[in-house]
């Protein structure tokens, strides 16, 4: 029962991943490293992180101002 709750925890991560890249590509804004996080998944029980990742000041002006 708990490896298939992580493993459905996982797949709900990798699907929000995905969507949120799909979003911010739709706002012309794109975060390199937008990905989940490998030491989060290798717990014996994972709990997903996502790194949103590094970016330019610039991105980060323009993911400001898309929130706003």
């Amino acid at each position: 029962m708990k490896a298939q709750h992580s493993a459905l925890c996982v797949e709900e991560a990798e699907e929000a991943v995905k969507e949120l890249r799909a979003a911010l590509v739709q706002a012309g804004i794109k975060l390199p490293t937008l990905r989940l996080d490998p030491a989060s998944l290798a717990r014996e029980a994972p709990c997903p992180l996502v790194e949103l990742g590094r970016c330019s000041v610039e991105v980060v002006r323009h993911l400001t101002a898309v929130l706003r």
